[in-house]
């Protein structure tokens, strides 16, 4: 469903992406693993256009979105959850959950997919009516969640999900990640948090210094020993 092809990404004279390859294929979860400053953000924020690629070419369906804008790219289903949660704090969570379907045509849809994300996340069907600005750290993290699927993706990018949460909080966004993909959703995963991320995927990048080092069936590269000591610890 989406394809890199030998991208190439540049901040000034620094190419902060170098010949990335990589395919996420419809309904995988694909994780994209790497210390911070390995590139995630930037590969998340090339495939949605909100940085353009020195050379190489980004497909979506099979065709070439390297050009198209990041309104059109949304318009295709590609969409985003930022790292850092990036919520409307003085919005309610309502409020921010109907921002994140301000560009669909359906509007007489919506209520089905409200329902549905108050009942993936039940905390957030409670505080309704609740600033965001005043969630804990988890609630924002699946009220980000919650509003990326608001817009109907039908390929969801995850940046750092994780990122400050407490352990159980980990392991209840993990599991959402897994429900999503069970229910058809195609998902690409940027973690520092290799435990998670391989426990969800069906298959892994390794990024290091902008590369892909190693890739592979998730399953495996929790077994290979470069993993196990550079990201899970032993």
């Amino acid at each position: 469903m989406l394809q890199f092809e030998s991208i190439n990404v540049h901040y000034g004279k620094n190419r902060v992406l170098r010949d990335v390859t990589l395919s996420v294929g419809g309904g995988e979860i694909v994780a994209l693993v790497g210390a911070n400053a390995a590139g995630k953000t930037t590969t998340l924020r090339t495939a949605l256009g909100l940085k353009a690629p020195s050379s190489g070419k980004v497909r979506f369906d099979g065709e070439d979105i390297t050009r198209a804008s990041t309104p059109e790219r949304v318009r295709r289903r590609l969409v985003l959850v930022p790292e850092g949660r990036q919520v409307f704090v003085k919005f309610t969570v309502g409020e921010n959950l109907l921002m994140g379907g301000y560009r669909r045509s359906d509007r007489d849809a919506m209520q089905a997919d409200f329902d549905r994300v108050y009942a993936l996340f039940p905390r957030l069907a409670e505080r309704r009516h609740q600033l965001a600005g005043s969630l804990s750290g988890g609630e924002q993290q699946m009220l980000a969640i919650a509003r990326g699927l608001m817009a109907k993706p039908r390929c969801l990018l995850l940046d750092e999900p994780s990122l400050g949460l407490a352990p159980i909080l980990v392991e209840e966004i993990a599991a959402t990640v897994r429900q999503l993909a069970a229910e058809g959703m195609t998902l690409l995963l940027a973690e520092q948090n290799a435990v998670m991320a391989l426990s969800c995927a069906n298959r892994a990048y390794v990024l290091e210094s902008g590369r892909i080092s190693l890739e592979g069936k998730a399953a495996d590269l929790q077994q290979s020993e470069t993993v196990r000591r550079l990201y899970l610890g032993h």
